[in-house]
């Protein structure tokens, strides 16, 4: 039981211990010192294709790849997260860091403070919307936005899309979203939706939205070509050399391609069949051990059944993107913390029972929640998200007036905002960026579909 509190704890607190502090003017501390102090410190953003926590286990692009590259030195990875751009670089100047793993724009003002470094990567504005619209046609040129309804946030997609229109003469029909619980990605959601036709975003992140929205189409580019990479300190050539050497040699490895797919390509969503055979009383092929360790949680058997659907569809080999895997979609820090043999990860039983000691040792971190029924719903969430998030949600439905013991129309709005850097930046927040969104439809589904069980199987 210790361990699993352990555990819970390790998965709640991202500890951002402060870097040893190197004065901007030390020209000194480079790759050597780097390997002599056996820890290289990288500075990257929260967001969805940099940084994020993912069910207690730190995940992103950026981390993966800056991982493999500081294995590659032999040394160990420490993450440092910044506001914003001139932070992150402020941060590295200040020596709070040694690497900017980030696609920071390669402009003349950086330049001027940084050396860029790693790969070339080659970014622009594209614009966002569906393979069919109401009109059933798709939008191939800039020129026949005129007319069109199109939405951006304040910033350079607004700019950009408002020089546009100067280029063309005017004519397009610009919405500036200037609602700060609205992201990007929230934009992008609504063009999927089909809750507005068109709004601009960088192609990185139309690519990453794709996997969640297959029904986008992101090729028409609106903007020229911008380059970006990592960055080092100008006194720190020797890591940039390693760093650029090291994508050179690794942009085509088997580890650096599954990466770029894990993030750009494989869906972001779990197929999704029907049931066995309602009139037949039956759900899947499982019900048995659902029924036998739904009792040691005390949860309704069809709840635990709904929740193994809505992760795995009931198929034993499933592998998300992420690396869960089984019938109960277990993380492999959390299949081992909860005693999973290795190897033993899509047993049925063995999942489920391992998901059922997860239950439990998260239901016991909810116990000021005193409502089962809502603490159920608490439960659910951190099992989609990871406790850290549903925490940060709870204290920022606290500061802003909120009952942070009610999910519905209260912890749960605050999951959504935790995708928007004003809310994962507070101070209260101690775990980043979050796509809430996931989680808020997460705990509906799951609830949905255990009364949808429950009308029409006897329990």
């Amino acid at each position: 039981m210790k361990n699993i509190w352990l555990f819970l704890l390790a998965c709640t607190c991202m500890v951002a211990c402060r870097h040893r502090s190197h004065p901007a003017q030390e020209t000194n501390y480079d790759l050597p010192q780097i390997k002599d102090s056996g820890e290289l410190v990288v500075l990257t953003l929260n967001s969805s294709i940099s940084y994020f926590d993912y069910r207690g286990e730190p995940m992103g692009l950026q981390y993966e790849l800056a991982s493999q590259f500081a294995r590659s030195l032999g040394v160990r990875l420490r993450v440092e997260t910044a506001r914003n751009t001139h932070h992150l670089v402020h941060k590295l100047l200040q020596g709070e860091g040694d690497l900017i793993a980030y696609n920071l724009p390669v402009t003349k003002e950086f330049k001027d403070s940084v050396l860029f470094c790693g790969e070339d990567n080659i970014t622009h504005q594209i614009l966002v919307q569906r393979n069919t619209n109401k009109k059933g046609k798709v939008l191939n040129n800039v020129t026949e936005l005129i007319g069109k309804e199109v939405y951006a946030k304040p910033g350079k997609h607004l700019e950009r899309l408002i020089n546009l229109d100067k280029e063309l003469g005017g004519g397009i029909l610009i919405h500036r979203v200037d609602n700060d619980s609205i992201t990007t990605e929230d934009l992008i959601m609504q063009v999927s939706k089909g809750e507005i036709d068109y709004a601009l975003c960088d192609n990185d992140l139309a690519k990453l939205n794709k996997t969640y929205y297959p029904n986008l189409n992101i090729d028409l580019a609106v903007s020229f070509d911008q380059r970006a990479s990592w960055a080092v300190r100008k006194t720190s050539p020797l890591l940039g050399e390693a760093a650029t050497l090291w994508h050179t040699k690794n942009i085509t490895s088997p580890a650096y391609q599954a990466s770029t797919k894990r993030y750009f390509e494989i869906s972001k969503r779990m197929p999704h069949g029907s049931i066995l055979s309602v009139k037949d009383g039956k759900i899947s092929h499982f019900d048995a051990l659902f029924k036998k360790y739904a009792e040691e949680i005390n949860w309704d058997w069809r709840l635990l059944a709904s929740l193994a659907y809505t992760e795995s569809n009931f198929d034993t080999t499933a592998v998300s993107w992420a690396g869960a895997k089984g019938l109960m979609q277990l993380m492999p820090r959390t299949a081992r913390a909860m005693g999973i043999p290795a190897g033993k990860e899509q047993n049925p039983e063995e999942s489920i029972k391992a998901a059922v000691k997860y239950i439990a040792a998260t239901s016991r971190s909810f116990h000021a929640v005193k409502d089962e029924n809502e603490r159920t719903k608490f439960v659910l969430a951190a099992y989609n998200a990871g406790i850290g998030h549903v925490l940060d949600a709870m204290a920022l439905a606290e500061k802003y007036g909120k009952d942070k013991y009610v999910w519905d129309n209260s912890v749960d709005n605050y999951i959504l905002l935790k995708s928007n850097e004003e809310y994962f930046n507070d101070p209260i927040c101690k775990n980043g960026y979050f796509r809430g969104v996931e989680t808020y439809n997460f705990v509906k589904e799951v609830i949905g579909r255990s009364e949808v069980y429950k009308a029409k199987i006897k329990g």
